[in-house]
Protein backbone atom coordinates (compact mmCIF):
# COMPACT_ATOMS: atom_id res chain seq x y z
CA UNK A 1 0.00 0.00 0.00
CA UNK A 2 1.51 3.73 -1.33
CA UNK A 3 1.57 5.84 1.58
CA UNK A 4 3.76 8.85 2.45
CA UNK A 5 4.53 10.64 5.59
CA UNK A 6 5.35 14.38 5.82
CA UNK A 7 5.49 16.59 9.11
CA UNK A 8 1.99 16.79 9.56
CA UNK A 9 -0.15 14.59 6.92
CA UNK A 10 -0.63 11.24 5.98
CA UNK A 11 -1.00 10.40 2.02
CA UNK A 12 -2.35 7.20 1.32
CA UNK A 13 -4.89 5.35 -0.69
CA UNK A 14 -8.75 5.66 -0.02
CA UNK A 15 -10.77 3.44 1.86
CA UNK A 16 -14.42 4.11 0.67
CA UNK A 17 -15.88 2.62 4.08
CA UNK A 18 -14.07 5.70 6.30
CA UNK A 19 -13.62 8.16 3.64
CA UNK A 20 -16.75 8.58 1.49
CA UNK A 21 -18.34 10.72 4.14
CA UNK A 22 -15.76 13.17 5.12
CA UNK A 23 -14.80 13.67 1.56
CA UNK A 24 -18.16 14.22 0.36
CA UNK A 25 -18.75 16.44 3.33
CA UNK A 26 -15.68 18.71 1.38
CA UNK A 27 -17.14 18.26 -2.31
CA UNK A 28 -20.50 19.32 -1.25
CA UNK A 29 -19.11 22.49 0.06
CA UNK A 30 -19.66 25.55 -3.19
CA UNK A 31 -16.23 27.13 -2.18
CA UNK A 32 -14.32 24.42 -2.32
CA UNK A 33 -15.45 23.27 -6.10
CA UNK A 34 -16.10 26.32 -7.70
CA UNK A 35 -12.85 26.06 -9.07
CA UNK A 36 -13.16 22.34 -10.04
CA UNK A 37 -14.94 20.37 -13.13
CA UNK A 38 -17.54 22.26 -13.86
CA UNK A 39 -17.73 23.99 -10.56
CA UNK A 40 -20.84 22.12 -9.44
CA UNK A 41 -20.95 20.40 -5.64
CA UNK A 42 -20.22 16.82 -5.48
CA UNK A 43 -23.30 14.90 -4.70
CA UNK A 44 -22.35 11.83 -2.21
CA UNK A 45 -22.79 9.47 -5.65
CA UNK A 46 -20.54 11.54 -7.56
CA UNK A 47 -17.70 11.23 -4.88
CA UNK A 48 -17.86 7.85 -4.04
CA UNK A 49 -17.67 7.58 -8.40
CA UNK A 50 -14.60 9.63 -7.82
CA UNK A 51 -12.97 7.71 -4.91
CA UNK A 52 -13.43 4.54 -7.29
CA UNK A 53 -11.95 6.45 -10.72
CA UNK A 54 -9.23 7.49 -8.41
CA UNK A 55 -8.82 3.97 -7.16
CA UNK A 56 -8.97 2.84 -10.79
CA UNK A 57 -6.03 5.35 -12.06
CA UNK A 58 -4.02 3.83 -8.85
CA UNK A 59 -4.64 0.48 -9.83
CA UNK A 60 -3.79 1.34 -14.11
CA UNK A 61 -1.54 3.90 -13.92
CA UNK A 62 0.56 3.35 -10.55
CA UNK A 63 -0.23 6.91 -9.74
CA UNK A 64 -3.23 8.55 -8.56
CA UNK A 65 -5.33 11.09 -5.78
CA UNK A 66 -4.37 10.56 -2.13
CA UNK A 67 -6.47 10.96 0.45
CA UNK A 68 -4.86 13.46 2.74
CA UNK A 69 -5.20 12.72 6.68
CA UNK A 70 -3.98 14.54 9.54
CA UNK A 71 -1.48 12.90 11.70
CA UNK A 72 -2.56 14.53 14.63
CA UNK A 73 -6.18 13.89 14.57
CA UNK A 74 -6.92 11.23 11.83
CA UNK A 75 -9.16 13.84 10.06
CA UNK A 76 -9.52 13.84 6.58
CA UNK A 77 -8.54 17.52 4.98
CA UNK A 78 -9.28 16.51 1.69
CA UNK A 79 -7.14 15.14 -1.93
CA UNK A 80 -3.86 15.27 -3.72
CA UNK A 81 -2.22 13.52 -6.27
CA UNK A 82 -1.55 13.06 -9.89
CA UNK A 83 -4.10 12.32 -12.74
CA UNK A 84 -4.09 12.24 -16.96
CA UNK A 85 -6.65 15.23 -17.85
CA UNK A 86 -8.90 15.04 -20.84
CA UNK A 87 -8.81 18.70 -20.68
CA UNK A 88 -7.40 21.48 -21.58
CA UNK A 89 -5.79 19.77 -25.11
CA UNK A 90 -2.68 21.79 -24.31
CA UNK A 91 -2.14 19.04 -21.66
CA UNK A 92 -4.71 16.72 -22.48
CA UNK A 93 -3.13 13.12 -21.73
CA UNK A 94 -0.24 14.23 -19.71
CA UNK A 95 0.34 13.84 -15.86
CA UNK A 96 -1.17 16.67 -13.89
CA UNK A 97 -1.32 17.55 -10.18
CA UNK A 98 -4.96 18.40 -8.45
CA UNK A 99 -5.66 18.86 -4.84
CA UNK A 100 -8.82 19.94 -2.80
CA UNK A 101 -9.02 20.31 0.81
CA UNK A 102 -12.19 21.04 2.90
CA UNK A 103 -12.22 24.99 3.94
CA UNK A 104 -11.22 24.45 7.71
CA UNK A 105 -7.86 23.16 6.13
CA UNK A 106 -7.08 26.20 4.10
CA UNK A 107 -4.01 28.54 4.55
CA UNK A 108 -2.31 26.64 7.08
CA UNK A 109 -0.10 24.86 4.00
CA UNK A 110 -1.50 22.11 4.12
CA UNK A 111 -2.10 21.81 0.13
CA UNK A 112 2.14 22.88 -0.35
CA UNK A 113 2.87 20.26 2.05
CA UNK A 114 1.07 17.39 0.27
CA UNK A 115 1.82 18.84 -3.21
CA UNK A 116 5.79 18.82 -2.35
CA UNK A 117 5.30 15.34 -0.84
CA UNK A 118 3.23 14.11 -4.32
CA UNK A 119 5.72 15.26 -6.28
CA UNK A 120 8.86 14.08 -4.56
CA UNK A 121 6.99 10.88 -5.28
CA UNK A 122 6.25 11.12 -8.84
CA UNK A 123 10.11 11.65 -9.43
CA UNK A 124 11.77 9.26 -7.03
CA UNK A 125 8.83 6.33 -6.84
CA UNK A 126 7.36 6.59 -10.46
CA UNK A 127 9.86 8.13 -12.40
CA UNK A 128 7.78 10.68 -13.75
CA UNK A 129 9.95 13.23 -15.39
CA UNK A 130 7.15 16.13 -15.93
CA UNK A 131 4.11 16.90 -14.56
CA UNK A 132 1.74 19.94 -15.12
CA UNK A 133 -1.55 21.58 -13.40
CA UNK A 134 -4.50 23.82 -14.35
CA UNK A 135 -5.61 26.46 -12.71
CA UNK A 136 -8.60 28.37 -13.51
CA UNK A 137 -7.13 32.81 -13.92
CA UNK A 138 -8.38 33.71 -10.54
CA UNK A 139 -7.26 30.71 -8.37
CA UNK A 140 -4.51 32.76 -6.58
CA UNK A 141 -4.12 30.54 -3.95
CA UNK A 142 -3.53 27.42 -5.66
CA UNK A 143 -1.08 29.90 -8.21
CA UNK A 144 0.89 30.30 -5.10
CA UNK A 145 1.42 26.58 -4.28
CA UNK A 146 2.53 26.15 -7.94
CA UNK A 147 5.16 28.63 -7.47
CA UNK A 148 6.38 27.31 -4.32
CA UNK A 149 6.45 24.19 -5.59
CA UNK A 150 8.69 25.67 -8.67
CA UNK A 151 6.16 25.64 -11.42
CA UNK A 152 6.16 27.54 -14.10
CA UNK A 153 3.48 29.01 -16.28
CA UNK A 154 3.25 27.34 -20.34
CA UNK A 155 2.98 29.33 -23.08
CA UNK A 156 -0.02 30.42 -24.86
CA UNK A 157 -4.11 31.25 -23.65
CA UNK A 158 -6.40 28.81 -22.59
CA UNK A 159 -9.70 30.56 -22.07
CA UNK A 160 -10.33 30.54 -18.14
CA UNK A 161 -7.29 28.78 -16.88
CA UNK A 162 -3.70 29.10 -16.72
CA UNK A 163 -1.40 25.95 -16.77
CA UNK A 164 1.70 25.21 -15.30
CA UNK A 165 4.76 22.79 -15.98
CA UNK A 166 7.66 20.99 -13.74
CA UNK A 167 10.75 19.39 -15.37
CA UNK A 168 10.93 16.56 -12.85
CA UNK A 169 14.44 15.87 -13.53
CA UNK A 170 15.37 19.44 -12.33
CA UNK A 171 13.41 18.75 -9.30
CA UNK A 172 14.97 19.54 -6.03
CA UNK A 173 13.00 16.89 -3.23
Amino acid sequence: MTEIHTPRLLLRRWNPDDDLAPLADIQTDPAVMRRIGDGAPRSLDETAEDIERWEEEWDDEGFGVFAVELLGSGELAGAVGLYVPEAPRQVAGQIAIQWRLGRVFWGQGYASEAAQATLEFAVQDRGIDRVVAVTTEDDTSSEKVLHKLGMAPLPGEVAGCRLYAIDLTEFEA
